[in-house]
Order: C-alpha cells, then sequence, then structure tokens
C-alpha cells in the first residue's frame, strides 16, 4: 500500500511543488518550443514523471508503473474508443461521396469560411460535444473544416478553440455530475453556477473563431454573426442550465444558436465573402488535399433533397442513439454489464489514508459514448448504401489514420495517472489552495491545469473537485462557485491538451505538427482563462456577487 506524501522534499510544499511540475514543463517545452512529435514528448514527459514518482516522492517502482498502466488503458477506453468510431463513420461518408453533399449543404447556407467555421466548429461542434464529448467534436468539426478548403493548420485550430464553452456540460453533463459526486454538492446547483460562468465566454469564442479565420478584417466585416450566435448560446446555456434541464444545456444551445445564424443569414450577408477554392480529401488524413473541379457547378444546381438526407443521416443517427440511450429504462439495461473493478496490484491512499479511487477501472463497455457511436455507425452503413466489405477497410484505414493519436493519448493519461497517483498533481493543488482570499483568482487555473494534462473536464472535476471545496473552506469563500470555477476553467485546458492536440492533429493529416497547433492556441487558452480568472474573482466580491443562484 502506497500512502501519498505532498510535501516530500523538506515537508516543504513549494519546494515540492516545483519538482511536481517538472513533468509538465517538460512536456510543453518539448511541443511548444522545441516542436517535438507529440508522442515523443509525451514519453519524455512520461519518464520525467515516474523518476519524481520514484525518486523524489516514497512511491514504490511497481505501484508507479501500474500508475502508467491504468491511465493507457484509461486512454484506450472510453477516450479513443469514442474517438476512433467517430472518425470511422466521417471516413464512411467521405467513402461514399455523401460527405461532398453535406459540406455543398453548408456552402449554401454561406460560402463565407468565416461563418462556416461559426456554424460547424462552434454550433455543431457543441451538439457533438453535448452527445460524446472526449475528442470527437475536434476530430470531426476539423474534418468537415477542410472539406469546405480550410487549410489543415486553420481547421485544427479553429476545431480546438471553438470547442471550449460547451464543455462544462459535454457529453450530457458528466463533468457537472462528476463533480456532484466528489463535492456531495447537487448537480442542479453546481451547473447553475457553470451556467453564469461559461455563457461569458461563448460570448466571445465566436469573435475569436472569425478573427482566427481573417484576422481583424473578419471582425470588422461578420462581427455580427458571431455576436448573435454568441448571445443566443449564451442566453440558451443560462437558461437551460438553471430552469430546464443540466444534462441536455448543450444540446438545445447548440440547436438554438444554429437557428439563429441560419435565420440571421435569410436577412443579412456580408459585404465580401472570405471563401478560398473548395477541396475535398478522397480519404481522411491524407496531407495533400485534391481540388474538386465539380464544386461549384453543384452549388449552383444543388444535390437533391434525398442526397443530402442520406449525408445527413449519419449525424441524425448519433443524436438520436445518444438521447434514446439516455432515457433511464435503456440506460439501466445498458448499464447492467457495466463492471468496475480494482486494477490489479494496485494499491494507493490518498495523504489523508483514504483509499484512493484511481485504480478503479470502470468497463462500461455497452453504455460508453464509443459503443454508441459503434452502433450509430452500424446503422449507418446500409443507409449510405455502403457494402460490409467497405465499411470493415474504412475502419481499418481508419485505424492505421489515428496510430499516433492512440500512442500519444496512452502516453498522456499515462503520464497523467502517474502524477496523480504519486501525489504530484495533488502537491500543485495543495500548494495554490494555500493562497487564501487569493484562491478565487487560482481556482480556474486549478481547473485549467488538471484539463491541461488530463484532456478531460470530468478527470479534472474527479481529481481537484473535492480539493477545490476545502480550499473555499479554508479562504472563508462559497464552496458552491470554487467548485464550478474547477470546470469552468478546466474547458480552456481542453486546447492546450496533448491529447487533444494529438487528436485534432490526426484528424487534419498532421502528424508531427501538434507543436505547430499548440503554438496557434497556446495565447488563445492564455486570455480566455485570464478572463475566467477575473470573472471569478469578481464572482466571489460584491461585484458580481449578484450573478450566482
Amino acid at each position: 500500500m502506497y500512502r501519498q506524501v505532498l510535501d516530500p522534499i523538506a515537508h516543504s510544499l513549494g519546494l515540492s511543488a516545483i519538482f511536481a511540475a517538472l513533468p509538465l514543463l517538460v512536456l510543453f517545452v518539448m511541443l511548444g518550443i522545441l516542436r517535438v512529435t507529440a508522442w515523443i514528448s509525451s514519453l519524455v514527459a512520461l519518464a520525467v514523471a515516474l523518476i519524481v514518482a520514484t525518486v523524489v516522492y516514497p512511491m514504490p517502482v511497481g505501484q508507479a508503473f501500474l500508475s502508467a498502466s491504468i491511465g493507457a488503458a484509461f486512454g484506450l477506453f472510453p477516450i479513443l474508443w469514442i474517438v476512433v468510431n467517430a472518425i470511422w463513420v466521417y471516413n464512411m461518408t467521405v467513402d461514399t461521396g455523401h460527405f461532398d453533399v453535406l459540406r455543398r449543404s453548408f456552402s449554401r447556407v454561406s460560402d463565407d469560411q468565416r461563418i462556416q467555421a461559426i456554424i460547424i466548429a462552434f454550433c455543431f461542434g457543441a451538439l457533438m460535444e453535448a452527445l460524446a464529448g472526449f475528442g470527437a467534436p475536434v476530430a470531426i468539426t476539423a474534418v468537415m473544416l477542410i472539406a469546405l478548403g480550410f487549410s489543415p493548420l486553420r481547421a485544427a485550430t479553429v476545431g480546438l478553440v471553438a470547442n471550449t464553452a460547451p464543455v462544462a456540460f459535454g457529453a450530457l453533463a458528466t463533468p457537472i455530475t462528476t463533480l456532484s459526486t466528489v463535492t456531495g454538492f447537487s448537480a442542479h446547483d453546481l451547473g447553475s453556477t457553470v451556467g453564469r460562468q461559461t455563457p461569458i465566454l461563448a460570448l466571445f469564442v465566436p469573435l475569436a473563431l472569425v478573427f482566427i479565420v481573417d484576422g481583424r478584417r473578419g471582425v470588422r466585416q461578420t462581427w455580427l454573426p458571431a455576436v448573435v450566435c454568441g448571445l443566443v448560446f449564451a442566453v440558451a446555456q443560462f437558461v437551460t442550465s438553471n430552469f430546464i434541464s443540466v444534462p441536455l444545456t448543450d444540446v438545445i444551445a447548440s440547436l438554438v444558436s444554429a437557428g439563429a445564424v441560419v435565420l440571421l443569414l435569410r436577412v443579412w450577408q456580408p459585404g465580401t465573402a472570405s471563401v478560398v477554392p473548395a477541396t475535398v480529401r478522397p480519404v481522411a488524413g491524407a496531407a495533400v488535399d485534391q481540388p474538386d473541379a465539380g464544386f461549384q457547378r453543384r452549388v449552383e444546381h444543388p444535390d437533391s433533397r434525398s442526397e443530402e438526407l442520406r449525408a445527413y443521416l449519419p449525424y441524425l443517427v448519433i443524436i438520436v442513439i445518444f438521447v434514446v440511450a439516455q432515457i433511464h429504462p435503456i440506460l439501466d439495461w445498458l448499464n447492467k454489464v457495466t463492471r468496475s473493478f480494482n486494477w490489479p496490484g494496485m494499491h494507493i491512499q490518498s495523504a489523508a489514508g483514504k483509499v484512493s479511487t484511481i485504480s478503479v477501472f470502470k468497463f462500461n463497455w455497452l453504455s460508453a459514448a464509443g459503443t454508441l457511436l459503434l452502433i450509430a455507425g452500424i446503422i449507418t452503413v446500409p443507409l449510405l448504401r455502403l457494402s460490409a466489405g467497405r465499411a470493415v477497410r474504412a475502419y481499418g484505414r481508419t485505424l492505421n489514420q489515428l496510430k499516433f493519436a492512440i500512442l500519444t493519448v496512452a502516453l498522456v493519461l499515462a503520464l497523467a495517472y502517474v502524477m496523480n497517483g504519486s501525489g504530484q498533481t495533488a502537491t500543485l493543488g495543495t500548494w495554490m489552495a494555500r493562497a487564501g482570499a487569493a484562491f478565487a483568482v487560482l481556482s480556474p487555473l486549478l481547473g485549467w491545469l488538471g484539463v491541461a494534462v488530463t484532456g478531460s473536464d470530468t478527470s479534472s472535476n474527479s481529481l481537484f473537485g473535492a480539493l477545490q471545496v476545502t480550499a473555499a473552506g479554508k479562504a472563508n469563500l462559497s464552496a458552491t462557485l470554487m467548485a464550478a470555477s474547477n470546470s469552468s476553467g478546466g474547458v480552456l485546458g481542453k486546447m492546450i491538451s496533448p491529447q487533444n492536440l494529438a487528436i485534432a492533429a490526426a484528424a487534419v493529416g498532421l502528424h508531427g505538427k501538434e507543436g505547430d497547433i499548440f503554438r496557434r492556441v497556446f495565447f488563445w487558452s492564455l486570455l480566455f482563462v485570464a478572463g475566467m480568472c477575473l470573472l471569478v474573482y469578481l464572482q466571489s466580491t460584491a461585484v458580481l456577487g449578484w450573478m450566482l443562484p
């Protein structure tokens, strides 16, 4: 049995935090400055984490490597299980040509790339986040943007930055549910508080997407749809999370905001469109795009309604499958085969002497989002008039396309579990929690750090939720506010998480260029998290305290 020690260096939390931060420092320096491939950066950072765990912390070597093994397993299931099946569905639509129909349909709504970024990356991405989460929205929206003519680097950047405001309520509010479990607060109270933070973020994200696509000119010319989209999404997210249903927050917000933009475009169009020649990739992940000579002709002479319906069917099937799976009798039936077990050989206690839940592996193979996506894909095969053989070959290509992303995600989750199991992450969090009243500023940063390490707002809430409550009590701050801030701040760490960088790079065919994507999104991550820190601090005072439920 290993019992975590949070201050192994001279019983000093500050000195210990320096060593605890080394794996993350190595990871982000190698990615962002040295431009080393993501899987190599993750492997080196994992090695550093293992050394710190076994040399600086008194963690037995066997427990350290077992922590890495369960982390890698969690990376494969459920995270990569979701991403692989989501990309498989996309690849089948490419094989059959239905994705061409889908992109032409989007182009008829608007041929302006700035508006396409808003509708696809933000609105449609929010819907995918609401239903699946765990990297699927970035993977799907990025390839959709490439099919509309975006460069791979810009498509990945837009997809990652857009995947922020919806994350706290992603996968039918799984992060909020997890936060409720570890803190003891009701999911409604936490969801209501988060629903008074992330909507502020949603006001600015569409404007950021327009800026990424076309700079200041883009903001000047298309600020109206960006503002309308952000405002409608924010209002819908607030109203739904506070008065209707926390799990359905992003579903409603994404659909309402997309509808608002489409309605606006019926009466308003930008004076100058921003559009480049459209391209299509015959196989997802190809490094070079091939021009589609008939694209403009097909825009002028639209596809038939039946062709368009078939192009949208895979995503409609996904929505229906996920909604049906949340009906309680069906969900209970799916969960009957779920098995939770302690990882063999792992015996870890927290610093307080409680048995750590890090060693528990939940194998919900039937109710997992990845399985639901697989079922949706199987149903899609005959709807797309695709033979079983072509569907299987598409799955094989998908695995080959994502092979380095699979390796990277497994290594990153192994790193996260070693840091969590040894106590390195808790050391960093506890050190930050000693800031007293200033913790109101640092609270979102703690969530941001957790998601940057694990790639998941759910994991970050599980890791730091209880710590946020404890720190709030010591600093005489609202415990509900601090717990919610962990989730709201965490959404901004998702775009710089190596796990999500690897997924984005694999989806757009930029393997080995994760560092380039990291540098594109790091500024936005810092800018938005700084704004969230300011918002939470003001909410902890009389200035904006009135915003809280």
